[in-house]
């Protein structure tokens, strides 16, 4: 039976050769320029460590959503280039511009403030962002050619270089986001026409860049992907040849023996149904186990798997193990690899009526990261 170290309740190991090993297998299946997209402290998988382990395995930049996630990442030594996208009303672009981190360009405001920041020797890199359908950030196509023609009269001026034209799919359907890959061409003939040479184009994400080639131009942004989940519902990573990067895990932290008809966890939604033991897992909602997922998610003890029992209260749950030899500091696999016969994040995700994305990045900061390589 495996256990965790002594003193350690739950921790998140991050095996990096996973996501690095992912990156070089999205690269040879869709063949054009990636940007690894480590938002959201890497998908939960943290952003340095996601960062140069993406860039090992052969991405040639960066995403993340806001700027303070790529001023981070600058100073914590990341010298590749890298986008952010999602900004504040009157944010400064100043010290973005001054690290060397490319603004994502959704509004003529922003891009006046883009070129604002710019000095006298360093234009301030940007990706224009069109709006093609998913209702959200980027330049309303009513809005494109005065955008598009302050872009390029600012470009001449030596204030900004629009290094990018990119938007996003809503992936809906194929036919919707085919409609939407039309709207962008529009968008970058026009952007063409009024003098702008963007050397990056990217609308497609994980799904959409190994699902429609129509949709890659010559750039892709990979976020799900690259930490070894899939995107879509019918199937799974090993499709693809990708890992998962995660296994949730923690630590048996007592077991206790029952008899039949004893309550567990608030409002005794599960009763024993004979005599049998309980054990207790020291990981809950405030970990970013969903508790909508009481009941219905199974863990894996010894090989073996087992039904969490009741509800997932703010720090633990408990499984019913029957009469099974759980000890106390057994290792409990919350998700993982189902290489290794461990429910998965998305088993997690169907039981608690979400997505993987969400289970993975939602996993709080009392749970430590510990990195691994296999």
């Amino acid at each position: 039976m495996s256990r965790l170290p002594a003193g350690v309740l739950r921790e998140a190991q991050i095996d990096t050769s996973a996501i690095a090993d992912n990156v070089r297998q999205l690269r040879r299946l869709i063949g054009v320029e990636v940007i690894a997209v480590v938002k959201a402290d890497g998908y939960g998988h943290g952003a340095l460590r996601a960062a140069r382990a993406a860039l090992e395995g052969g991405a040639s930049r960066l995403g993340v959503a806001d700027i303070a996630e790529g001023v981070a990442l600058r100073r914590a030594g990341i010298t590749a280039p890298i986008l952010a996208w999602l900004h504040a009303p009157g944010a400064s672009f100043v010290e973005a511009a001054a690290l060397g981190i490319t603004l994502g360009v959704s509004s003529m405001a922003q891009l006046l403030a883009a070129a604002e920041a710019a000095s006298a020797d360093r234009p301030t890199i940007v990706h224009l962002k069109l709006e093609t359908g998913l209702g959200r950030n980027g330049v309303a196509p009513d809005d494109w050619k005065t955008v598009l023609a302050e872009a390029a009269r600012f470009e001449r001026l030596g204030k900004i270089v629009v290094e990018g034209l990119f938007s996003h799919l809503s992936n809906t359907s194929p036919e919707d986001d085919l409609v939407a890959v039309a709207e962008f061409e529009e968008g970058v003939a026009a952007a063409v026409a009024l003098g702008l040479t963007p050397a990056l184009l990217h609308i497609a994400a994980t799904q959409a860049a190994l699902s429609m080639p129509q949709a890659r131009f010559n750039c892709v942004r990979l976020g799900i992907g690259i930490y070894g989940l899939s995107p879509f519902d019918d199937r799974g990573p090993e499709a693809f040849g990708l890992r998962p990067a995660m296994t949730l895990r923690g630590a048996v932290a007592a077991v206790r023996r029952v008899p039949a008809g004893h309550g567990v966890s608030y409002n005794y939604t599960y009763r024993a149904p004979e005599t049998t033991s309980l054990a207790l897992v020291p990981l809950g909602y405030a970990d970013g186990v969903p508790r909508a997922a009481s009941g219905r998610a199974s863990v894996a003890i010894g090989g073996r798997r087992y039904k969490i029992a009741g509800r997932i209260a703010m720090d633990q749950f408990v499984v019913d193990v029957g009469d099974d030899p759980v000890q106390v500091g057994d290792e409990v696999v919350l998700f993982g690899d189902a290489a290794r016969g461990v429910p998965t994040a998305r088993d997690w995700a169907e039981a608690s009526d979400t997505i993987n994305y969400e289970i993975v990045t939602r996993i709080g900061p009392r749970v430590p990261r510990v990195q691994v390589s296999s």
